[in-house]
């Protein structure tokens, strides 16, 4: 069971997570919002286990927008898996300052995909409110400092 605590700031990320979302969803029409049966239907077309199910936010499809009600994917290749990396704090040259966990299925992955994955970094912050893309080979030429964190249930 978890901690008032850590359930609060779950809460609190996951606020944060949809403000990021609701505001690259306006911000930018190429960023693309799917339901259960979207997300399914995603994995399936480009081959990609269960297991990974939650290593991806939003999608981008060339060629496709939000603003369509419905969007038919037979290409995967027309496909890149998007996954939301969100801060408040301050970030005048983003994604550089960006403080940020990450699973070991994202970075499977992403380096799985190469350029159909990028994690977009998003500031939140009113002075510097704005986003990032990158691909997993160029996020690792920006990292200062990277330690692997073990989480454990028992």
């Amino acid at each position: 069971m978890a901690s008032k605590k850590s359930y609060t700031i779950t809460l609190s990320n996951n606020s944060t997570e949809k403000q990021a979302q609701d505001y690259l969803l306006k911000e930018n029409p190429n960023f693309i919002m799917f339901d259960l049966e979207g997300r399914k239907a995603i994995m399936e077309l480009m081959g990609i286990d269960k297991k990974f199910g939650r290593a991806f936010d939003l999608i981008m499809v060339k060629g496709h927008t939000n603003l369509e009600k419905v969007i038919e994917l037979n290409d995967p290749s027309l496909i890149t898996l998007i996954e939301l990396k969100t801060t408040q704090k301050y970030l005048p040259e983003l994604p550089k300052g960006f403080f940020f966990g990450a699973t070991e299925n994202e970075f499977d992955l992403a380096k799985h995909f190469g350029d159909q994955y990028q994690f977009c970094f998003v500031s939140l912050h009113q002075d510097s409110l704005g986003y990032a893309l990158t691909t997993e080979k160029e996020m690792n030429k920006l990292v200062r400092n990277k330690r692997v964190q073990y989480q454990i249930n028992l």
